[in-house]
């Protein structure tokens, strides 16, 4: 890619919040559920049931 996805979401002002490479990240806002890296997946899937349940 010729920028770094991270920078493009900043600049159009998102709130980013990165971990260290290949750990565990997920962030929820909302109905919007997002994993940084395949390390991710387990609480990812958690969470999105969470949500499901909650609706």
């Amino acid at each position: 890619m010729p920028f770094m996805l991270e920078d493009k979401l900043k600049e159009r002002g998102a709130t980013f919040l990165g971990a260290k490479a290949w750990s565990e990240q997920v962030v929820v806002d909302g109905r919007i559920v997002t994993g940084q890296n395949p390390a991710s997946v387990s609480e990812l899937g958690s969470k999105i049931v969470e949500i499901l349940k909650h609706k």
